[in-house]
């Protein structure tokens, strides 16, 4: 009897387990290849497990919210044609099978419920891609049979999960904004399905309770270790940015001309924190234990706002070793990517460095908490005119300048005052002598 295990794959750097956010499969389920098997969300990205072969499901060893770890066996897969009849009358002696539909709740408050016996329902004349190019998987593709959604209107649903896959909450929330044209409506449908989203479970008359989602409870726990873990210091410092604005400002529609990209303020703090970390690479390293870890790549993590005010951290890779219209280049579309639900699990992962910049906010100045197993974190307030004493050769004169103040949070495990305040002003030294030149 050929038995596959269906495991909880290797996620990527420091990440050990995952928790089981749906199971779509039931034991004694038929599975063709591809089919997805489980939804699972660590505390960096949602994934998906899928089928490897075609086969029946055996077992299933774990529930909905369970935390499971890297390796451990999620499910069996049997995959021999001739085994399949006869075992699942094995299994269902030995294991009860549930036999009620789905259901998908879209209104917590009563309102229709979809239920959805994927059993007896044929999607087969329903396409496995849109003509976007977006994944359906074979319950996207069921809801749709049974809502009789066309094929036009499909095209028409922005998918959420990863590469663009359609998933079933993409579908119903579909089908409420569909229930009205008015726009102001819409809005509120939208408003109203995010708050079932966070699962509202109480309200007074002067006090509303929220239950975290779970992206937010990730947050909440990563940042309560990291406190727990590092032995936080900050150090601050002003810079003067007018350089870079002037040059900004007068080549940034011939940067976009040329390369094709909108050039920010964010690269080139990139590109000076990546030079800095070449001048003092103590800076790069996690502790492990007594150890300290030198890092090879200088791979900087760019903190990143989501429409749902959650935070999400891609990462530049080797940053050293990319121009300034490189990493322009890989900045536009990471930060694209992160709103829109779109990265890959690699692309947020294996970061040594991070940079959180609250001036797009217009905040001056923060103590951001270090992103664990990396040992410090920059912070990067918003550029504001002041009125400066500036020094010339021929004396002091009184100036309108361009300035920001960063602040660097670190480890004091294993970086002292000294290279953590050395550090701080190398990147600004970088930042207040930069002579890019002017685009032709």
């Amino acid at each position: 009897m050929a038995k596959i295990d269906i495991i909880l794959p290797a996620m990527g750097e420091g990440v050990v387990e995952a928790t089981i956010i749906k199971l779509l499969v039931n034991t004694g389920d038929k599975v063709n290849e591809d089919d997805i098997l489980v939804e699972i969300a660590t505390d960096k990205v949602d994934s998906e497990i899928t089928a490897p072969e075609k086969g029946i499901i055996r077992d299933i060893l774990f529930s909905e919210d369970d935390i499971i770890k890297v390796g451990e066996t999620i499910m069996y897969l049997q995959t021999e044609e001739e085994q399949i009849n006869e075992p699942i009358k094995e299994i269902i002696e030995n294991k009860p099978v549930n036999t009620e539909p789905l259901e998908f709740d879209r209104h917590k408050s009563g309102e229709k419920k979809l239920n959805l016996d994927i059993s007896v329902v044929n999607a087969d004349d329903i396409p496995f891609k849109t003509e976007n190019g977006s994944f359906l998987s074979p319950l996207a593709r069921s809801i749709i049979k049974q809502e009789k959604i066309s094929l036009k209107q499909l095209n028409k649903i922005n998918g959420t999960g990863i590469n663009n896959r359609i998933t079933k909450r993409d579908i119903l929330l579909f089908l409420e904004l569909q229930k009205t044209k008015n726009e102001e409506l819409i809005n509120k449908q939208q408003e109203t399905f995010t708050v079932e989203k966070s699962q509202l479970i109480s309200q007074s008359n002067d006090v509303e309770i929220v239950k975290m989602d779970r992206v937010r409870q990730i947050i909440s726990n990563h940042m309560i270790n990291s406190i727990q873990t590092s032995a936080h210091v900050m150090s601050a410092v002003e810079t003067d940015l007018t350089n870079i604005v002037n040059w900004r400002n007068r080549n940034k529609d011939k940067f976009l001309a040329l390369h094709g990209e909108k050039i920010t303020y964010t690269p080139i703090f990139i590109e000076a924190v990546a030079k800095a970390i070449k001048d003092f690479p103590m800076i790069n390293i996690s502790i492990d234990g007594e150890n300290i870890l030198k890092k090879k790549h200088i791979n900087i993590g760019m903190a990143t706002a989501l429409p749902d005010g959650n935070l999400i951290v891609p990462v530049i890779k080797d940053a050293d070793k990319q121009n300034l219209s490189g990493l322009a280049k890989n900045v536009n579309d990471l930060a694209n990517r992160a709103r829109n639900n779109n990265l890959q699990a690699n692309e947020i992962q294996g970061g040594t460095f991070t940079i959180t910049n609250y001036g797009g906010f217009d905040n001056i100045f923060g103590t951001p908490i270090i992103n664990q197993p990396e040992v410090a974190i920059l912070g990067i307030g918003a550029i504001k005119k002041q009125v400066s004493v500036i020094e010339t050769p021929t004396g002091d004169l009184i100036g309108i300048r361009n300035k920001l103040i960063m602040s660097l949070s670190y480890d004091h495990r294993a970086i002292d005052g000294a290279l953590g305040g050395m550090f701080l002003k190398r990147i600004s030294d970088y930042l207040e002598n930069f002579n890019e030149l002017d685009l032709k």
